[in-house]
């Protein structure tokens, strides 16, 4: 009996070796090209410039709305804050090293990505920029928010909120994305060249970051105490501005634009101290970028700019059918 045991357990090892030897590199590879998926989907991972705001949340409900039409694959993220320009590099290093179908990438600095943008590009792995482009024609097309002709518009408001006259200062995301610097020179080329009578005193960068973005605007505030209006750039800076405001009790005295449709833009408009924001269209970014990847994999033709459209909205038209449509909160 015990020799029967022996010999049983011999044969398992032996059939174990047979059956590991028979396991050829090539399958162990297979799962790589498609992000691991082994269905034989298509696999497309979207990088974008941080995770904190409802925004990206907005950005990631309709890349999934897209990956389900078209059943595809993909995978959503990025850093933590939209600062962190070497994580994000790090994450497109490692959605590139799975060897993707396509890829969407959001740039906090269009330069810094480029090595790895032609490493995308050497590879034949199509690339599709979404709400922040990069300096490279490396992208096949860019779905994203004209953010000059938008921050143009906000600027148009600022003017006629404060009569056409008087000081305004701009805390901006960054001045390395492409829409930071966008958004920062459609406000101010819009200003400086129709509104003689205002004057920008000032331009600071927050990353993003509301904490930071308070101390900022807080700081222009003290030093400017006749400020006449304040233009944050993206969700993050515009509830630091808010948030700076409320804590030096000057509500209803300045007059505060700003960009994106978080809750809390939503609230302080609604309340009174923010008196309105452009929203772009987050879901529609994050569809056009997985459809257009999806389309240059099947060989079709795709636009070099997707323009995905922004909305001016406040308290008069917060409610309606086409501003609620397009809000993130």
């Amino acid at each position: 009996m015990k020799n029967g045991i022996v010999f049983l357990a011999l044969m398992l090892v032996f059939t174990s070796l047979l059956t590991a030897c028979s396991s050829s590199p090539a399958d162990e590879q297979q799962g790589v090209s498609n992000g691991g998926d082994d269905d034989g989907k298509l696999y497309i991972p979207l990088i974008s410039k941080g995770f904190q705001h409802q925004f990206w949340q907005a950005v990631r409900l309709g890349a999934e709305q897209a990956a389900e039409e078209f059943d595809v694959e993909i995978t959503f993220e990025g850093p933590e804050t939209e600062s962190q320009v070497d994580k994000q590099i790090e994450m497109l290093q490692a959605a590139l090293d799975r060897n993707p179908d396509a890829i969407g990438f959001a740039a906090l600095d269009s330069q810094s990505a480029l090595p790895l943008l032609e490493r995308a590009r050497d590879n034949n792995i199509p690339v599709i920029a979404f709400d922040s482009g990069v300096d490279s024609d490396i992208p096949l097309a860019t779905a994203a928010t004209d953010n000059i002709a938008a921050s143009a518009l906000a600027a148009d408001k600022m003017a006629e909120l404060i009569g056409n006259k008087g000081k305004v200062a701009l805390i901006v995301h960054d001045q390395t994305s492409r829409t930071g610097v966008d958004r920062r020179d459609g406000f101010v080329n819009r200003i400086n060249e129709q509104y003689p009578d205002i004057e920008i005193i000032d331009i600071q960068y927050g990353g993003g970051d509301h904490l930071r973005s308070t101390d900022l605007a807080k700081a222009i505030l003290q030093a400017h105490p006749d400020l006449d209006g304040f233009f944050g750039a993206n969700e993050g800076s515009a509830i630091g501005i808010v948030n700076a405001v409320r804590e030096l009790n000057k509500e209803g005295e300045i007059v505060i634009i700003g960009y994106d449709s978080g809750k809390q833009q939503i609230e302080g408009i609604k309340s009174g101290i923010m008196a309105g924001a452009i929203t772009q269209n987050p879901i529609g970014i994050g569809y056009e970028t997985v459809k257009a990847a999806v389309q240059v994999i099947s060989g079709e033709s795709v636009p070099e700019t997707i323009d995905t459209g922004f909305f001016w909205y406040d308290k008069d038209n917060i409610d309606s059918e086409e501003i609620q449509a397009v809000l993130y909160d």
